[in-house]
């Protein structure tokens, strides 16, 4: 079993930053693949980012270059730096983490990117 909670979302004018937050608990979470995913208002669900349990990583399209996961598996977290944001990075992000197949969910943070 694991349990996520995120943090670090707001508002932020165009090209800001933002650091999000996913404090894991359970003893699984080494062995996990976390992830960030993002749903705007009216759309579903995309990927974001993800890191596995050996530090590999993967970006969507529309973030690459902008925005990089890690993780530090000592204090069960991983974090999204998000830099240049653009207007439409508005959405909630969820933390995903991944083992044997099972996907586990945080409640969301909401982050508003605007002027």
């Amino acid at each position: 079993q694991v349990q996520l909670v995120e943090s670090g979302g707001g508002l932020v004018q165009p090209g800001g930053s933002l650091r999000l937050s996913c404090a894991a608990s359970g003893s699984i979470y080494s062995r996990a693949a976390m992830g960030w995913y993002r749903q705007a208002p009216g759309k579903q669900r995309e990927l974001v980012a993800t890191i596995n349990s050996g530090g590999v990583t993967n970006y969507a399209d529309s973030v690459k270059g902008r925005f990089t996961i890690s993780r530090d598996n000592a204090k069960n977290t991983v974090w999204l730096q998000m830099n240049s944001l653009k207007p439409e990075d508005t959405a909630v992000y969820y933390c995903n983490a991944r083992y044997l197949l099972l996907d586990y969910w945080g409640q969301g943070t909401q982050v508003t990117v605007s002027s």
